[in-house]
């Protein structure tokens, strides 16, 4: 005996493929809103904080000229092109930043301005890094420093590209 199967029909599954198909196209429509509506903000506070981060734009110096003759005295280079970093070694809080104003008031490039190695500095005192010594003595001319002396507990590296280093002392 043959039978003759007959399948029943069934539209509820054709009607739940359209369905996830929608729901499908909802959800891809509802995550690229959400990453359109976040990234902007989310990229904005990212360049915020980047900026926050960075103390100071690293200060290269220029390279040196080629000395034409040995005995010449090197031109320092003017108030204008001179990198100063202002490092508070006093220990007072806000005194680098009072300084660092100052320095810049008086036309010179304001490297950064933070806290030396150690607090306990006497004086005040410019240091310069090799060949700099011109530069130096003018800014401790131009802000009353009696202290000069070439680089002495720090790193021509921890200048960050400064010619000189004025390290605030208790006097």
């Amino acid at each position: 005996m043959e039978h003759t199967q007959t399948l029943p029909d069934r539209p509820w599954r054709t009607a739940a493929v359209v369905a996830s198909g929608i729901a499908v196209l909802e959800l891809a429509a509802l995550v690229v809103l959400a990453v359109g509506a976040i990234a902007k903000p989310v990229a904005r506070e990212a360049h915020r904080v980047a900026v926050e981060r960075t103390l100071a734009p690293v200060v290269r110096p220029k390279p040196e000229p080629a000395a034409k003759d040995a005995t010449a005295k090197p031109v320092a280079l003017p108030r204008a092109e001179t990198s100063v970093i202002v490092l508070n070694g006093n220990g007072v809080a806000g005194a680098a930043a009072d300084v660092g104003a100052r320095v810049k008031g008086l036309g010179y490039v304001l490297g950064a301005v933070g806290n030396a190695p150690r607090t306990n500095y006497a004086r005040t005192l410019v240091m310069y890094r090799p060949g700099r010594e011109a530069e130096a003595r003018r800014l401790a001319r131009d802000l009353h420093v009696r202290v000069v002396a070439p680089l002495d507990g720090l790193t021509p590296a921890q200048l960050l590209g400064a010619h000189v280093a004025l390290v605030l002392g208790a006097r």
